[in-house]
């Protein structure tokens, strides 16, 4: 059966009957194919450096889950400073929409790891089965020895590269290491790693092998949200309809640049039409331009029959970068920049917390007065520290016991410590607050909590300094 022609009424790569329609997507060469092939292979690149990057003694990029501490280019974050990730997530995804709303789908052709792993998964694949005819040839052959061995080697080597990525991925989480230690062990010594690992893995081969640009077709909410993210001066790939209109041949009178020759449609990896307008599965990777381009050089027209350009712009209007749109998303990502740097210039390399011991609320022993809490110090350095506690604010005569002499706490780790302070029960009317304050021994970090010690009334008053 032949492949249909591409259509605004439904989607090419799904058959009539439902059925999947598989695109082999033909080679280009071209400026922006060069280009997207080299920050490709530069984001593979950083994805599998980060783990082996270390900054101030831990990897670049480090989400020690089981210690609950995120490790970001040097900055250490424990569980409760999980509100900054408020800030990140959403500062992404509107940065995301920001780009979407200035330059289009450029993230979805450029930089996101479905495309970056696709190109790579689509070399092997020409590789392996030939270029986009052989491909299809082999589609439609019967199940021969040399179709099995074909398919077979194809998907062992997209199997690898799925297990390769997985494992790369899991040392984000448990440190390379310790990776290392576990894949020289059996998998029953460490059955969740193994067990996410291998459903990473099988996840990345499916994609790999058999649902591919569905991904972006369907599942990915990003395509669809271009609809209202776009408008007329939004930098996009389009068809140049005035300058390429009417098709025909170059021997043909009185017709436009575009000779109908489809090299836009068989290179395109998502099966659309270019020349049919914006459509929500383009994902603006350019090769249409690249093939059209060379087209065009080899016809001796003007190139750019195919371009980046917005749709005022391809119909001869003038662009307007700034527009108020835009005005707008730049002061909301300035805004939500300045409050994550306010955030995390709060972030010390040390977190103290004090809280009140469960049971009652203070205790009355040899005439004394007792409040009992417990004070948590959390290291975030790589090397053993020393804190001073010292209570503030308080009266002469309270008496502290706990945490005394300096607490020292390893390495990324923590220590918990009561603090008992007592006051003569005659000397205490009403609850009063006091001031803790912990202060490393190299006094490059001190920190302060607020307390109140409580108690029942008595006669005499606390002498406050």
């Amino acid at each position: 059966m032949a492949n249909p022609s591409p259509s605004l009424e439904r989607v090419t790569t799904i058959n009539r009957d439902g059925s999947r329609r598989f695109i082999h997507p033909a080679d280009v060469h071209g400026p922006f194919t060069r280009w997207r092939a080299l920050v490709g292979w530069l984001l593979v690149g950083v994805y599998v450096a980060l783990p082996w990057i270390p900054i101030q003694g831990n990897p670049a990029v480090f989400f020690d889950v089981a210690a609950r501490q995120f490790h970001l280019f040097g900055l250490t974050f424990v569980a409760q400073d999980l509100w900054l990730a408020f800030f990140v997530i959403s500062g992404v995804g509107f940065a995301l929409f920001y780009v979407a709303a200035l330059l289009g789908r450029i993230w979805c052709g450029w930089g996101c790891p479905q495309t970056v792993f696709l190109d790579i998964t689509r070399r092997m694949e020409r590789w392996i089965e030939g270029n986009s005819l052989a491909r299809q040839r082999l589609d439609q052959m019967p199940w021969t020895l040399e179709k099995t061995l074909r398919r077979g080697l194809k998907h062992a080597v997209l199997a690898g590269f799925a297990l390769v990525l997985a494992h790369v991925f899991l040392s984000y989480f448990i440190s390379l290491p310790r990776l290392y230690a576990m894949m020289r062990q059996a998998p029953a010594e460490h059955w969740g790693a193994f067990s996410f690992v291998f459903l990473t893995a099988a996840a990345l081969w499916f994609d790999f092998a058999w649902f591919r640009e569905q991904f972006c077709i369907v599942l990915c909410p990003y395509g669809r949200l271009q609809s209202v993210l776009v408008d007329p001066d939004t930098l996009v790939i389009g068809y140049d309809a005035k300058r390429g209109e009417p098709r025909g041949p170059k021997s043909q009178p009185d017709t436009g640049d575009c000779v109908d020759c489809t090299r836009c449609v068989q290179v395109c990896p998502t099966g659309i039409d270019i020349r049919q307008g914006l459509q929500m599965e383009c994902i603006g990777c350019a090769a249409c331009v690249d093939a059209c381009n060379t087209v065009m050089r080899k016809l001796d027209r003007p190139q750019g029959l195919i371009r980046y350009d917005s749709m005022n712009g391809l119909v001869g209007k003038p662009t307007r970068w700034i527009r108020p749109r835009i005005l707008l998303y730049t002061a909301l990502l300035c805004l939500g920049a300045a409050a994550l740097s306010a955030g995390v210039s709060t972030l010390h390399l040390a977190n103290m917390s004090v809280v009140r011991i469960s049971g009652a609320p203070y205790f009355l022993e040899q005439g004394n007065v007792r409040n009992q809490f417990l004070l948590r110090l959390i290291n975030k350095r790589n090397e053993p520290l020393s804190f001073e506690v010292e209570i503030l604010r308080g009266p002469a005569n309270l008496h502290v016991n706990g945490a005394q002499p300096p607490v020292t706490v390893p390495a990324l780790s923590e220590q918990i410590r009561p603090l008992v302070l007592a006051l003569p029960r005659m000397d205490f009317t009403r609850e009063f607050p006091l001031q803790v304050r912990v202060r490393s021994a190299d006094g490059k970090t001190t920190l302060q909590k607020e307390l109140t010690f409580i108690g029942p009334a008595g006669a005499g008053h606390p002498t406050l300094p």
